[in-house]
């Protein structure tokens, strides 16, 4: 993979028609039949396999849709307290909440929230173990499987050096004394096949502690609901695991829930040029799409033109590297004219940020069976200036 790679964007569906002159600019507009079609996939991989799977709310904590998450999915994982306490307040079902580092402030809080706490160490598992087990909280360890599976290496947690996750090297009976679960998260926006290596590597590893445990959670990063994603082969290996060690599966999918199920709209601003055709949008890379620079990659465009009339298309914030990337339309564009760019409603979603006073998206959900819209959010001066003093 290139180091500026583009989003498998998959099949919008029915929002390739959605009206976008409908929504105020920029906009999350999220297809709540999109949503569903992908939970009803999670749903049956649990009833087939056994599997608790859980809705992992770093990646999509749209909870107007907390109701249709609980009618399919047994619960959440969480990152932290907010997250924790937004599981058990708005969806129901098993918590379970996993921080690379827990503070003193916080853990009483998430104790009373969770139903299991996953520590990445062993030195905070045994800070924090006998208030845990006196809350009743199932406690789990994160290990790191030393088995690399990712493309890109700041997304990798099998990377060297890695802060997540105790090696796999570093188990010993002792550091897992009063575990109930290991929970390994290695795989980001990756098929069946990389969690099976993962496996096979990690398995004779595991051999002399699986006895003891009640559980493995295999994390989020899979990309189940994609449709070349090879879901019987999932569902037979969690179930050969269940039938060989007599434990539950937990699976925590994030961007599966929300998978092609989100455009973000925007509109052009203005059209300079320098050396080449340019356009200044409402939508900003730094404050509603952070991956596009983090990762890097590069967004899909809804309905772009093989060939055309090509624009470098940039942000309105002063960030001289504020810049989506290089899209071809049929037709020149116009000053006013709206476009939407595909599949974000996971995780460009919960990163956005206010940087440079850039105005927040608003958020949208449309039924794309009725043709119902509900602008769910719209954001001004005050949550900007209320984050600030």
């Amino acid at each position: 993979m290139s180091d500026m790679m583009t989003t498998q964007a998959g099949d919008a569906g029915a929002l390739r028609s959605f009206d976008l002159s409908r929504v105020p600019s920029p906009c999350f507009v999220v297809d709540e039949k999109a949503v569903e079609r992908n939970l009803t996939i999670l749903s049956d991989i649990g009833n087939r396999s056994g599997a608790h799977i859980l809705s992992a709310l770093k990646a999509f904590s749209m909870f107007s849709l907390a109701p249709l998450v609980r009618q399919h999915l047994g619960g959440t994982c969480a990152s932290g307290v907010y997250e924790a306490r937004l599981g058990r307040e708005e969806y129901g079902g098993e918590v379970a909440t996993f921080c690379a580092g827990y503070k003193d402030a916080d853990i009483d809080e998430i104790l009373s929230l969770s139903d299991h706490i996953i520590f990445n160490s062993r030195a905070q598992k045994d800070r924090f173990q006998t208030k845990a087990q006196t809350a009743k909280v199932q406690v789990g360890l994160r290990i790191n499987p030393e088995h690399s599976e990712g493309e890109i290496p700041k997304y990798d947690p099998c990377a060297p050096c890695s802060r997540l996750g105790t090696p796999i090297s570093q188990l010993t009976e002792t550091a897992l004394a009063g575990v109930d679960g290991l929970h390994m998260h290695t795989l980001c926006e990756q098929g069946f096949e990389p969690l099976l290596r993962t496996w096979q590597a990690v398995k004779p590893k595991l051999a002399p502690f699986m006895g003891q445990l009640k559980w493995l959670n295999f994390g989020g990063g899979h990309h189940i609901t994609r449709g070349d994603y090879d879901r019987a082969g999932l569902v037979a290996f969690i179930k050969d695991i269940r039938a060989t060690y007599g434990i539950d599966v937990y699976l925590e999918p994030g961007e599966a829930v929300a998978l092609d199920a989100g455009i973000l709209v925007g509109e052009i601003l203005d059209l300079p040029t320098n050396g080449m055709n340019l356009a200044i949008t409402d939508i900003s890379a730094t404050c509603h799409m952070p991956d596009v620079i983090e990762a890097p990659y590069r967004p899909a465009l809804m309905d772009e033109a093989k060939a055309g009339h090509t624009y470098r298309l940039g942000g309105p914030s002063c960030l001289a590297g504020d810049v989506i990337g290089d899209y071809t339309w049929e037709e020149p564009l116009e000053i006013g004219q709206r476009f939407a760019f595909l599949d974000q409603a996971h995780y460009s979603m919960v990163k956005t940020n206010t940087f440079n006073g850039v105005p927040l998206p608003a958020i949208a959900l449309w039924n794309s069976e009725t043709d119902a819209l509900k602008i769910i959010k719209q954001f001004g001066y005050d949550d900007f200036k209320d984050r600030l003093s």
